[in-house]
């Protein structure tokens, strides 16, 4: 009989006593639920939620947890095959096995891809402890430390510290030594995807979810393997790298298709590019009409003053929700709301235009490194 086990994950070079167990996991000879150690409470509550302890399939890896921080976590059971094929495809994709640069949560499943694939590479990942933020500075140093070594760099980032390498020279030098630069988690602003471009950083656009073993389409187009479609506005996803279920909600709708995941984003198919909208669970209903807070925030990205934003919705007596817009402003400058309604209206119906602005210093983060859109409905409605 197999037993899930829990295996805490530490932060920082720590994290590099775990490779020998995570190399059991693709070998298909354990099967691990991955919590973080250096948070006691985000690990009762997933080993609670998602049965450690207690009996497995035997052909289970992985138990990893979707992000978020509301309701029961959900746990995506993931084979060593599907995760083999996820990381065969990507160094498919990007130019073959390398050296891999750890810079996010090591339990979260694009943390977890990173130490896997530096297995399958035969390296050692280079690891940077991102416990309490990122920082340019020391990203630089350790990246450009790590390029003077032979053979293909790679960097999984999320936009946000992306975003914050850029206004920092020696992180931008230290990005273009390596040879592809996987940004996930979130839809990468379009003014950041062009300023990464123009600054000859190698930035690959990735989409992928636990339930998928990470990105599965890079740059709009499906990794090998990988299966794309669309039903009635919504992303479905397929393939080898897809999970077996939910760990702790068995018969799930998303895997209700055999061999398939509805995704709850909105997406479009054309030319066989895959474009993502947002979230079809966080579209704000206003006056009657659904607004899609992605697609308003990748308006607002396009004015040069506006570094990060996040959008959503606020209870209102008339409209059922109202749209605001959290703005985390250029150093030195500012954004008013006439700038940030026009900066909508130019390409959306007016009802999507932000009816108030926050001007921020920051917006709140999850573990994961996206935006925590609950804190951040709580905060500005209170």
């Amino acid at each position: 009989m197999t037993i899930l086990r829990t295996l805490p994950i530490p932060a920082g070079k720590s994290v590099l006593g775990l490779l020998p167990h995570l190399e059991k996991a693709l070998n298909g000879q354990a099967s691990w639920l991955p919590v973080p150690e250096y948070d006691e409470r985000e690990a009762r509550r997933l080993t609670a939620a998602l049965g450690a302890d207690e009996p497995i399939d035997p052909a289970i890896s992985l138990v990893v947890a979707t992000s978020g921080t509301t309701g029961t976590p959900k746990g995506a059971m993931v084979t060593a095959s599907a995760l083999r094929a996820s990381i065969d495809a990507s160094h498919d994709r990007i130019g073959g096995p390398g050296r891999w640069v750890l810079a996010l949560p090591p339990h979260h499943i694009a943390g977890l891809q990173v130490l896997l694939r530096a297995i399958i590479s035969g390296t050692t990942p280079v690891v940077i402890d991102v416990r309490n933020g990122f920082d340019p500075a020391g990203f630089a140093t350790t990246v450009q430390r790590a390029a003077r070594e032979p053979g293909p760099l790679y960097v999984s980032l999320v936009p946000g510290q992306l975003i914050k390498a850029i206004g920092y020279p020696a992180a931008v030098a230290a990005l273009r030594e390596c040879s592809a630069v996987l940004i996930g988690g979130a839809a990468l602003p379009p003014n950041v995807s062009a300023q990464a471009h123009e600054l000859s950083i190698p930035v690959i656009r990735t989409y992928g979810m636990s339930e998928t073993c990470g990105g599965c389409v890079y740059d709009g187009v499906p990794l090998e393997g990988a299966r794309v479609r669309i039903d009635n506005g919504r992303v479905v996803l397929g393939g080898k790298m897809l999970a077996a279920g939910y760990r702790n909600l068995p018969g799930h709708p998303a895997f209700g298709e055999a061999g398939w995941f509805r995704t709850d984003d909105a997406g479009s198919l054309s030319g066989g590019i895959l474009t993502v909208h947002g979230r079809l669970d966080e579209a704000i209903s206003t006056g009657g009409l659904t607004i899609v807070p992605q697609v308003v925030e990748s308006a607002l990205a396009k004015l040069p003053s506006v570094r990060e934003c996040a959008v959503v919705g606020l209870r209102d007596p008339r409209l059922g929700e109202r749209v605001v817009a959290a703005i985390v402003a250029v150093p030195g400058t500012t954004v008013s709301l006439a700038e940030a309604r026009r900066a909508v209206t130019d390409q959306l119906d007016s009802t999507a235009a932000p009816r108030q602005i926050f001007i921020m210093s920051d917006l709140p983060l999850l573990s994961s490194g996206k935006v925590d859109r609950a804190a951040l409905r709580n905060m500005l409605q209170n």
